[in-house]
């Protein structure tokens, strides 16, 4: 059983086209797995693709991001680019996932109120994202996978939608909401999944989810290139780096890191099926 599994990564994007080979191996070195998220089909099919050049270790998750249904400029802190707006089309998504055996969820997909396009109605945005949703969770379903879901600023719709439309496995990926939400989707049967931000968010909130919530309910995840953690903050992420979110969560708990590595990852294994 490797240390750690990094639930979600991006290795399969821009950032990493010159080196993510190596960017693996220095992960497998450290006992890390990982599981690339793709966030369009592109990047699903590029995600595939990478999982399958190693026999052991590396995962695909497939999906469509929100930010990718319409065509608009998304640029944050950490990242810019042009969304060119992609249409989810469950049948090509579908055959990804049959593709390969080591397509392990669907995702990321789900509700982002965050980053919205301009010039559209944000009714007619909130109605599309939640509509493609259940379309992912039909999808997800119909292939026997668990869900990976992306959601931000929209934590109590998300929860209605699941709790209305969907009974099966899943994981609320890079969980920034408070430990009541948190509650609500665990007693759904949901994972909480957690990553760098925990190294550095000075607002408490973290902190207090980590202290309330059950390892057995806890995945570690990086989301790389994205929120890397402290010591590594404005660099670029990876999944070598989940030992830092792991060591934050342990001080906070109280208890040793390789009791938040066993259980996360004897977790993540089971609900992934790796």
């Amino acid at each position: 059983m490797p240390k750690f599994i990094d639930t979600h990564t991006h290795l399969n994007f821009q950032a990493f086209r010159d080196d993510y080979g190596q960017t693996i191996d220095r992960a497998l070195e450290e006992d890390v797995w990982m599981i690339n998220a793709g966030t369009q089909f592109d990047t699903s099919r590029r995600a595939v693709e990478i999982a399958e050049e190693h026999s052991d270790g590396v995962y695909a998750a497939v999906g469509l991001h929100p930010i990718h249904l319409f065509e608009h400029h998304v640029d944050e802190e950490e990242t810019s680019f042009n969304a060119r707006g992609e249409e989810f089309n469950i049948d090509s998504y579908k055959e990804l996932v049959l593709r390969s055996t080591k397509v392990v969820a669907i995702g990321e997909f789900g509700l982002d109120y965050f980053r919205m396009p301009k010039g559209v109605d944000p009714k007619t945005v909130h109605g599309i994202q939640q509509e493609i949703t259940k379309q992912h969770l039909f999808l997800a379903k119909s292939v026997d996978k668990p869900v990976m879901i992306h959601c931000r600023d929209a934590y109590d719709e998300l929860y209605e939608l699941l709790k209305e439309n969907y009974t099966g496995p899943g994981e609320i990926h890079c969980f920034t909401g408070t430990w009541e939400q948190a509650k609500k989707f665990i007693d759904l049967g949901f994972y909480i999944a957690l990553n760098g931000i925990v190294t550095f968010d000075k607002t408490g909130r973290s902190e207090n989810v980590v202290k309330n919530l059950p390892l057995e309910f806890m995945i570690l995840e990086t989301d790389a290139p994205y929120l890397a953690p402290e010591p590594h903050r404005g660099k670029r992420n990876e999944p070598s780096y989940i030992k830092y979110t792991a060591a934050k969560i342990a001080e906070w708990k109280g208890i040793a890191v390789d009791e938040v590595a066993h259980q996360t990852t004897k977790n993540a294994r089971r609900f992934y099926h790796i």
